[in-house]
């Protein structure tokens, strides 16, 4: 699994383990939701503050 964090433009490295974490949780959280395939290839969150 690949992951990347971009923050503002700018692309935050991440280590094996991190992008395992956020890979994880975030496949996880969307499998369970209804409408989502099982055989998904691509998940993007894009998260903006006011």
């Amino acid at each position: 699994m690949k992951v990347s964090l971009v923050v503002d433009g700018v692309e935050i490295p991440l280590n094996d383990f991190t992008q395992q974490i956020i890979g994880n949780v975030s496949a996880s959280m969307a499998s369970s939701l209804r409408g989502v395939s099982q055989d998904w290839k691509s998940l993007q969150i894009t998260v903006e503050r006011d």
